[in-house]
């Protein structure tokens, strides 16, 4: 089939869907969207709460709990532990199908009358403000946190130890590091962004197999350089010492100099795309295969997937992966094969339309549903008649034009600035409630509560009580509250950094920003254009170069973007 160009449904601008998709639809037995890719994104992002916290009390043993839902959300919440025991049956909450009404309606019902679990948080010790996060322990307010232990304040972490304020670092070694951002086997560094197999670096953008380099970029196998100048041991040692790194005053100028690295001194490969063929988007590690993809490793054959792992032949999916994970369409949180349109489901086969499904098969429109087999609303069915209910459904969802697309965001059990749309999708209370999305007004945040102000916190590190811990601080920018707990302190003061004068939250969102857009833009290289460092004889092009490509820079960035070529012939 040609490709199509479509209006959307939802934001009335047209989109094209490729031939290729069209055989991925085919494949898998679905009508191609109606949604165009942006939308069919932001969708997605309303249906995870990834890291808004509240208490509330299990509705089970009544204990107080961590959980994702507020207490004035209208749903049945368990703790971990009563919702993964024995104590209650989803087919306790099984409903028959009523072919006279919507099947969104009926699924909402549904949704409403289930339990749904708290926190999805499997096998964690002492880590009970942690989110999509497994096989950790001494986590603090850190989120898809994988096999780590030690964290505090941070997210999609994988084998991290004793990491604080980082994002996305993956591969031992990882530990010991502060606001560190997408960087592999680090050890010992602070403020390192796509730094990998490389120790005791400070401020720095890009490097790799390097060690003790300071306000450094671009540089490969490099030891003992400072703004990217060469310096022995002893001088490096020397000029170090030349910074009180305990005072926040110090560390806040260094912060400056390397937004200023990056954002206006360094050369950015157009994306960042490593041992991999034929893919396109950013942040790609071992694939092939792969279109518009971002933050994936080890996957194949995808397109539209938003920091997957491990999976293959799969397309619109958000924070999937890991195994065997195979014809997926159209789901968050989830691995498994041959699943579409669900919702935090894990370790399942053949699931439609399902929410918070584990270790299942062959579900359709099911919710909290565990080692399920032929259930559709939650009802047990023999397999043949599983079959002819299901494809009947499907046959009226087609008729309601329901069938096809993700869960409608109208349904979402989380507020829309309770979810990673408000970071990565913004939008104001009133665009969002136009839109169907819900929104919050009582964010789990406190202003006006500080016992101290922030002109009174002291300096230096060195200066820092242990009870600091019972000081209530305030934002320099928000105006949020918040504290410092007794291992951050301990982290702080072993690796001689200030008291940070940012609430986390706002600190997360820094981290955020730093990084391109999760979307392609068509633009051209700018080796030897105005204001980029001019193009050597070496580069094969006289003055501008010619090259143009698909990047996640946005035009209207500052950063120096350059095409493969030109990169690899001035950074390697």
């Amino acid at each position: 089939m040609q490709p199509q160009t479509k209006q959307c449904q939802n934001c009335k601008n047209d989109f094209t869907i490729e031939s290729d998709d069209f055989a991925f639809y085919e494949k898998i037995k679905v009508p191609p969207p109606t949604f165009c890719p942006e939308c069919r994104m932001q969708r997605r992002y309303s249906w995870r709460n990834e890291r808004t916290l509240y208490k509330r009390k299990c509705d089970l043993c009544m204990t107080d709990m961590i959980t994702v839902y507020s207490p004035d959300k209208p749903y049945k919440v368990y703790c971990s532990e009563c919702w993964w025991g024995d104590g209650w049956s989803p087919e306790n909450y099984r409903m028959d199908f009523d072919f006279s009404r919507s099947f969104f309606d009926q699924f909402q019902e549904l949704m409403l009358n289930t339990p749904r679990v708290g926190l999805m948080a499997k096998n964690c010790i002492n880590s009970k403000y942690v989110n999509h996060s497994a096989s950790s322990q001494n986590c603090y307010m850190s989120f898809v946190a994988w096999e780590s232990e030690d964290l505090i304040y941070s997210t999609s972490i994988i084998n991290g130890k004793g990491c604080v304020d980082c994002y996305r670092t993956e591969q031992l070694p990882n530990e010991n590091l502060y606001e560190c951002i997408f960087c592999s086997q680090l050890y010992d560094s602070q403020y390192c962004y796509n730094v990998h197999n490389s120790f005791n670096c400070l401020y720095s953008f890009d490097l790799k197999n390097c060690n003790d380099c300071f306000l450094s970029y671009n540089l490969r196998g490099k030891s003992y350089c400072f703004m990217n100048k060469q310096l022995t041991k002893e001088e490096y040692k020397n000029k170090i010492k030349e910074f009180d790194l305990g005072s926040y005053k110090v560390r806040k100028d260094l912060y400056i100099k390397w937004i200023d690295i990056i954002k206006n001194k360094s050369i950015h490969k157009f994306s960042i795309i490593e041992r991999s063929t034929n893919c396109t988007g950013n942040i790609i590690f071992h694939s092939k295969n792969c279109k518009d993809c971002f933050e994936c490793s080890k996957t194949e054959d995808s397109k539209y997937i938003t920091t997957g792992v491990s999976l293959k032949d799969s397309m619109d999916s958000y924070h999937v992966g890991t195994g065997a994970t195979e014809l997926i369409y159209e789901t968050h949180a989830l691995t498994g094969t041959n699943c579409m349109f669900s919702h935090l489901c894990y370790d399942s086969s053949f699931v439609s339309y399902c929410d918070t499904c584990h270790n299942s098969n062959y579900l359709f429109g099911c919710v909290s549903v565990k080692k399920g087999e032929y259930m559709i609303f939650n009802k047990k069915y023999s397999k043949e008649k599983f079959i002819e209910m299901k494809d009947k459904i499907i046959e009226h969802m087609k008729k309601t034009g329901e069938y096809g697309e993700f869960f409608p965001s109208n349904i979402s059990p989380f507020a829309y600035n309770e979810t990673q749309g408000s970071l990565y999708m913004p939008i104001t209370k009133a665009e969002a409630l136009s839109k169907g999305f819900g929104w919050q007004d009582n964010l789990p945040t406190t202003f006006g509560l500080e016992t101290i102000n922030t002109d009174d916190i002291p300096d230096n590190i060195s200066d820092i009580k242990e009870e600091f811990t019972e000081e209530i601080l305030k934002c320099s920018e928000s105006g949020k509250n918040y504290r410092i707990i007794r291992d951050e302190i301990i982290f702080y003061k072993k690796n001689n950094i200030p008291i940070p004068r940012i609430h986390p939250d706002e600190r997360y969102k820094y981290r955020i920003n730093i990084k391109p857009l999760r979307k392609n833009y068509h633009r051209s290289c700018m080796c030897g254009s105005d204001g980029s460092p001019q193009a050597t004889s070496d580069h094969g092009h006289e003055g501008k170069c010619p090259n143009e490509f698909e990047t996640s820079y946005a035009p209207d960035r500052p950063e120096i973007v350059y095409c493969e070529s030109c990169y690899q012939k001035e950074v390697i």
